[in-house]
């Protein structure tokens, strides 16, 4: 019994190693019959190319000299520092005055940090029926803000932005432990 499947198996490779050779041959054929030695259109299409007539190289652009520059930092803010921080006044919790003083537990604004003489209108943006306003500080950066925000260094806020000035009123200090408002504005500089 051994013997016979042994040559069982014989047979049955010897008849998968002829149908592989049988499908290579086939194969081979085929692929025979797909080839051409006429390549007279390639042949014409590279005479065709060379037969062009040889371009210009164009010359390379003059290069041009540029002069270095030289930084200036008088109109500009330094990048390296912070920006400058409004100095605290002093809470000294006497209020003899009138009851006016201002909000110290606000959170600062941008533009609380400089003066308002330091800040300009530079014009307006009308967004979705709010007029806003456009300010230039001194460090050359535009801000937008719109009523109600703050800015200069004595509790500016805006009351009203009108296509030609911003009108601010600002909290002083007027004698020791009372505040007075001052109201005033930043005209747009054309």
């Amino acid at each position: 019994m051994r013997y016979c499947l042994s040559y069982k198996s014989v047979s049955l490779k010897r008849c998968s190693l002829a149908g592989l050779q049988l499908s290579h041959i086939i194969l081979m054929l085929v692929l025979v019959g797909c080839s051409n030695d006429d390549v007279s259109d390639l042949k014409q299409y590279i005479s065709t190319v060379k037969a062009r007539p040889k371009g210009l190289i164009e010359k390379l652009p003059e290069i041009k000299t540029i002069e270095p520059f030289i930084f200036k930092p008088e109109n500009h803010r330094d990048p390296f520092r912070a920006l400058e921080q409004p100095e605290p006044i002093e809470n000294t919790g006497i209020d003899t005055g009138n009851g006016l003083r201002p909000d110290f537990t606000r959170r600062k604004e941008e533009l609380e940090a400089f003066p308002l003489d330091a800040l300009q209108m530079v014009g307006t943006v009308d967004m979705k029926s709010t007029l806003w306003g456009l300010i230039k500080a001194s460090d050359n950066t535009v801000h937008r803000v719109q009523a109600g925000n703050y800015m200069g260094k004595n509790f500016g806020k805006i009351l009203r932005i009108s296509t030609d000035r911003i009108e601010i009123m600002e909290i002083l200090p007027d004698k020791p432990g009372t505040w007075r408002e001052q109201q005033t504005s930043l005209a747009l500089v054309e």
